[in-house]
């Protein structure tokens, strides 16, 4: 059976807000993400995605 992490888990493992995190999932950025109506269930070995906002 697979693991799953919650958003906040997420955020406080990544070092991200919340608000980020979650955008990151609407965005498919997260491979394995679920979205369960307002709930978001990210894989514990998901990895954190790079940010395309630096250079």
């Amino acid at each position: 059976m697979f693991e799953y992490m919650t958003v906040q888990e997420a955020a406080k493992k990544w070092d991200l807000s919340e608000r980020r995190v979650q955008k990151l999932c609407s965005e498919n950025r997260i491979d394995g993400v679920i979205h369960l109506s307002r709930l978001w269930l990210i894989p514990q070995s998901a990895e954190k995605p790079a940010d395309k906002r630096k250079k």
